[in-house]
């Protein structure tokens, strides 16, 4: 009986090793992300604003899209591209654009993917010092709004 439970621990002994060296990262739950969306929406609507609100993973993979009523169809593509770059490049839609606008030669940046939208209103979205997706908002009558909202959707979840 003995020797059959060392056979056994010995024999389980590598899985349990593995499974300790297996890697970990940081990911947005997708009740975090709803949260979110949901504050970033509120906040447009407060204004008037009629906005599609939308939350990647850090792959760039939609979790969730709220469009709110009567939002133009246009608004959908325009906050997933915008959350999509902000994920992406792990930096804020608006600085993307200045940095085109200061660096002509920066151009090509725009034509990196498809799925690229450089207009304000993409954030990405950091809990603690790891970036685990974006938000992007599209639909209010300037992106500096846009951007407003989705500030308020991080601000909602305490991300940076």
């Amino acid at each position: 009986m003995i020797r059959a439970i060392s056979v056994a621990a010995l024999t389980l002994l590598p899985i349990s090793a593995a499974a300790q060296d297996l890697p970990t990262s940081a990911y947005l739950p997708l009740e975090t992300g709803l949260t979110a969306a949901q504050a970033a929406l509120v906040a447009c609507a407060a204004e008037g604003h009629n906005v599609s609100v939308a939350i990647v993973g850090r792959d760039g993979v939609l979790k969730l899209h709220l469009k709110a009523d009567n939002a133009g169809p246009h608004t959908v593509g325009s906050a997933q591209g915008k959350a999509f770059t902000a994920a992406s490049m792990g930096r804020d839609t608006a600085t993307i654009a200045q940095a085109i606008a200061d660096n002509p030669q920066n151009a090509g940046m725009r034509d990196m993917d498809d799925r690229m939208v450089i207009l304000a209103g993409g954030l990405p979205i950091r809990l603690g010092d790891a970036l685990v997706g974006g938000i992007g908002v599209g639909g209010a009558p300037s992106g500096d709004i846009d951007a407003t909202c989705a500030r308020k959707g991080l601000d909602a979840i305490s991300a940076q």
